[in-house]
């Protein structure tokens, strides 16, 4: 018989003020208010874990590694399946709380769930392929052979910008390679965090499998030095700025820890004149607004070749125009929605300013929105400079930061042109150019005339200082196992 999964009542049964360790939902001493950055109003409050709930779950998540090390792949995968199913019973309501805590539109929203359970279902399936080898040897009495076992317990802390699919991506790959999970959401979203692992409960994870401990940011740094120096923990994963990752990965050198991070990225999006231009425009508008441009794989540098620049920035102020509809994002119409908080908003002005002081020509937006609050305007800037902040500094909001080039030499040079290398993305209809330009971007995945590019069957992650390691694919859970060679004699 097909399985039929619970859908929870309401939004608000996911809210909790409670932790979540070692298959109990725990009182703490100390809460915080999560706001709805629409109207600074408080979704509610969340359990303020400190250094001693962070020790106790690494301890939990040790004793549980115990046996689930040794559970069958397909337990674990079941397990995973039941998962999955119940968090697409349960869509809306997971939706509709991202979009309280982060101000996400609700359509993105919806998607961001469904792309949420995509990394339940494919990692799942891959905890039944933890393929070993058998190695050919020059020694006829010799036979060599290597398998992957679970590193251990891993420690995880996720961002706010996709606070349920973050999670998914991470503790999946963790709990389906056999290791436990201590994670620590960030402090704008903790209960998308929270309701996952409600509904990880009832699909039958074990005690001290999964342990969430919310924290304020008062309390994030004592955190993440207890996960990233216990020596009970073997893997450390992060999704954040590239300064964070790096004081993380000096603390995990202390007990050599495996540590994968997805940090900061400066995404080149360069449109050369043979592309279809209409296209062009609409995987702009995809790639830089949406969620109001806070995600790390955004178009952070839109170089156009000055062929079709003029043409282009004419149609993409018409874009903005036409589909960009203020609001609050829980009304199904409304495509742009309120930055994350106070700060975000002063960071984008003050890339704005720093353009207009250098020659940049603000030809859109530019400005905070009618509405108040966080909202901002999405803005496009031409004239753009490679020494502008807005060009060599992630912006993380709605600025179209348009740079003008003649050649694909000098467009490479200019892309490559910085310490980042996360996601790049280019659009030509020719061919050849795809291959060089492809092979010839520094960056850890490119868009090939194609500006949404993330799928759990493709690996991501980046190189130089945007990070170690890759998430999702046919590797994901390789960042959390460890490959033992036995020769047998």
């Amino acid at each position: 018989k097909p399985l039929i999964f619970r859908r929870i009542s309401s939004m608000a049964n996911f809210i909790t003020d409670k932790a979540y360790i070692n298959g109990e939902w725990r009182s703490v001493p100390g809460s915080f208010n999560v706001l709805n950055p629409l109207n600074g109003e408080v979704v509610g409050k969340a359990a303020d874990c400190d250094r001693s709930l962070a020790e106790e779950s690494v301890k939990h998540a040790h004793a549980a590694f115990q046996s689930w090390k040794n559970t069958g792949a397909k337990t674990r995968a079941d397990v995973l399946k039941k998962w999955y199913g119940l968090i697409l019973a349960n869509q809306e309501c997971l939706a509709e709380l991202v979009t309280k805590e982060n101000g996400k539109p609700i359509k993105e929203s919806m998607g961001e769930i469904a792309y949420a359970a995509s990394f339940v279902e494919w990692l799942a399936e891959e905890a039944k392929r933890t393929y070993g080898t058998t190695i050919p040897t020059s020694n006829a009495n010799k036979r060599l052979i290597s398998i992957k076992q679970p590193i251990g317990v891993a420690a995880m802390i996720t961002p706010w910008n996709f606070p349920a699919a973050m999670i998914t991506r991470k503790a999946c790959a963790a709990i389906a390679a056999g290791c436990t999970v201590v994670l620590k959401p960030a402090e704008d979203t903790p209960f998308s965090a929270l309701a996952l692992a409600k509904l990880g409960e009832e699909a039958g994870l074990p005690a001290g499998v999964l342990n969430i401990i919310p924290s304020s940011r008062e309390h994030a740094q004592e955190i993440g030095e207890v996960i990233c120096t216990h020596p009970d923990v073997a893997a450390v994963s992060f999704t954040g700025s590239t300064a964070t990752g790096k004081i993380l990965l000096g603390l995990a050198s202390s007990t050599v820890k495996k540590v994968s991070l997805e940090l900061g990225g400066l995404a080149p999006f360069i449109a050369f004149e043979s592309a279809d231009l209409k296209k062009v425009v609409a995987n702009a508008m995809a790639c830089k607004f949406r969620y109001m441009g806070q995600t790390c794989v955004c178009a952070n540098r839109i170089f156009v070749q000055e062929s079709i620049h003029d043409e282009f920035v004419e149609q993409l102020i018409a874009a903005i125009k036409n589909e960009l509809k203020f609001g609050d994002p829980l009304d199904s119409k409304v495509t742009f929605g309120p930055m994350i908080n106070e700060k975000a908003v002063q960071k984008v002005e003050s890339q704005v300013e720093d353009a207009i002081k250098n020659g940049g020509k603000v030809v859109c937006g530019g400005k905070r929105g009618k509405l108040g609050g966080t909202f901002f305007e999405p803005t496009v800037i031409t004239d753009v400079t490679p020494s502008m902040r807005c060009c060599n500094e992630e912006t993380f909001g709605p600025i179209a930061s348009i740079i003008k080039f003649s050649t694909e030499k000098e467009v490479l040079a200019m892309a490559n042109d910085t310490r980042s290398g996360l996601a790049g993305y280019f659009f030509s209809n020719d061919v050849a150019q795809c291959w060089r330009v492809a092979e010839q971007l520094e960056v850890g995945m490119v868009g090939i005339n194609e500006g949404l590019i993330s799928a759990p069957e493709a690996p991501f992650g980046g190189v130089k200082e945007s990070g170690l390691g890759r998430e999702g694919s046919q590797v994901a859970l390789d960042e959390f196992s460890e490959i033992k060679y036995m020769c047998w004699g």
